[in-house]
């Protein structure tokens, strides 16, 4: 006579394959399989960072700070200018530098996913991603970049 199931493997045991977990599919070998647009969201070194992913590509996005205003800091402007010019030239391959009309700049990449992708995929592009920001973030930081504006992240909960 088979024993009935062990409650403890109720809860740590996963469902049959393939289930929902938020906007994705996981397959038991572990694969997601995005159900709508997903975006991840994140903050690196105080900045909003999120990666959106669409037809097997992750797009990823850093505001990386803002055009100080010429009443607040001349010299910082001035200088946060130059590097919005030089910096293009210098980033990766397929990385862009925007200026948004509320004065922010931000970093974009986007990226290929392996197929099929695991969530260890899309950690690995992120960090990848936030690491990869660091002297592009600096260079603007030293020209006098302004902090982005401020205020919470939708999806984000601060613990």
């Amino acid at each position: 006579m088979p024993s009935a199931p062990d409650p403890a493997c109720r809860k740590a045991c996963p469902p049959d394959a393939p289930f929902p977990h938020g906007p994705f599919l996981v397959e038991g070998d572990g694969s997601l399989h995005p159900r709508a647009a997903p975006s991840l969201r994140f903050v690196w070194r105080g900045r909003r960072c999120e990666a959106r992913l669409a037809e097997g590509r992750m797009r990823l996005t850093a505001t990386a700070g803002a055009i100080p205003y010429t009443a607040e800091s001349p010299g910082h402007r001035a200088g946060t200018l130059a590097a919005l010019g030089a910096l293009p030239a210098d980033l990766p391959v397929g990385w862009r530098l925007s200026l948004l009309p509320d004065h922010r700049l931000r970093l974009e990449a986007e990226e290929q996913l392996p197929a099929p992708t695991t969530a260890t995929a899309l950690v690995g592009r992120m960090v990848g991603f936030a690491l990869a920001l660091d002297p592009y973030l600096d260079r603007l930081e030293s020209a006098g970049a302004a902090d982005a504006p401020s205020g919470d992240m939708p999806g984000m909960v601060k613990t």
